[in-house]
């Protein structure tokens, strides 16, 4: 299938630089059996007693921080994973790409660190710290907002860039589950009253969710790895729902990936890697709906909602949401979907 057929023409003014002024009161594309324009947090309307919602508890790290090579030059680093409690594998933009043993220079509050490239993998660079790199980015780094939002972190990002129910024990992620951003409090409890169950997992989220696919046929893309956690509890809960005929909804895409990698052979709980690629032919084993925001251009992620709803059906409603002036990507609003096999 070619990449290209998942283009289409984003309007800028679309692009959600801030996020509503209430997590719950952005709009909600419904699209189950007609597409319907609700308001996000009426969304219990479409969940019952017995549902499952699973939801990825990863938190984002300050992943952003900008310092110099010791030769001269601005860099700008924005972290993918820690390594080990020395080492991290770390983007790297600079006019010209550190060759290894260069020495890379921070400087905060008069204080100053320094890290030496070791080498690379694949578009990372392999960091080696003088100091702890994990008290580093906590203390100094910056909240990583995605490339498209045209603006420095401010402070409110520190709190609306992140789920209400992130584990601040899992802050491992450079890029929210934005998906999960629209749930607040009030809408959880009412959720939790009704019967709802809730699931969670762990998927750290990488900077190479925002890279698109760049291969002319989408087979021929190799995705990015995301380490997830699914535990046994979750493996359970997702039987019990489907033997009792209940939804399974997934909130956001790294929550359909990390349950799916669980299931792909025999169920059981996973940690480890995932490079599950899904795109139009893959057949699902667990979610049936899922709770997503609107995707960019030949992203992985429009690729997950075209295999979920079929590729027309997607493109009908990402036509009708630019037409209504909905909210796109991150800080954007939402949409429901229902699974339809192909």
């Amino acid at each position: 299938m070619k990449t290209e057929k998942f283009n289409y023409d984003l309007p800028e003014h679309l692009i959600a630089q801030y996020p509503s002024e209430h997590r719950a009161d952005s709009k909600l594309l419904v699209a189950l059996e007609s597409i319907k324009h609700e308001v996000f947090k009426d969304i219990g309307n479409y969940i019952s007693k017995g549902d499952l919602l699973i939801l990825n508890q990863t938190s984002v790290i300050p992943a952003r921080m900008y310092g110099e090579k010791i030769t001269g030059g601005k860099i700008e680093i924005l972290l993918e994973r820690f390594l080990s409690d020395h080492q991290t594998l770390t983007q790297v933009k600079s006019s010209r790409a550190p060759k290894a043993g260069a020495e890379l220079v921070f400087s905060f509050q008069d204080k100053r660190f320094s890290a030496t490239v070791k080498g690379r993998k694949d578009n990372f660079f392999i960091l080696d710290w003088s100091t702890n790199p994990q008290a580093l980015f906590q203390k100094y780094g910056q909240i990583p907002l995605p490339p498209y939002m045209h603006r420095a972190a401010e402070k409110l990002d520190e709190e609306r860039y992140e789920t209400i129910y992130a584990d601040p024990n899992k802050q491992e992620s450079v890029a929210a589950p934005t998906a999960g951003m629209h749930f607040d409090q009030e809408l959880l409890n009412s959720l939790q009253q009704k019967g709802v169950e809730f699931g969670y997992v762990n998927l750290h989220v990488g900077a190479g969710t925002f890279k698109p696919v760049q291969t002319d046929n989408i087979e021929d893309h190799v995705i990015h790895k995301e380490l997830v956690e699914v535990d046994a509890r979750l493996i359970d809960q997702v039987k019990r729902a489907k033997a009792s005929n209940s939804k399974i909804i997934a909130v956001g895409t790294t929550s359909v990936r990390a349950i799916e990698t669980a299931f792909q052979d025999e169920p059981s709980a996973f940690k480890g890697e995932t490079s599950l690629f899904i795109y139009p032919g893959y057949k699902f084993k667990v979610v049936d709906h899922m709770i997503t925001n609107f995707h960019l251009p030949k992203s992985s992620l429009l690729m997950l909602v075209a295999a979920f709803i079929g590729y027309e059906k997607m493109m009908t409603i990402y036509k009708t949401a630019i037409e209504q002036e909905y909210r796109f990507l991150s800080y954007g609003d939402a949409m429901l979907l229902k699974y339809h096999e192909i």
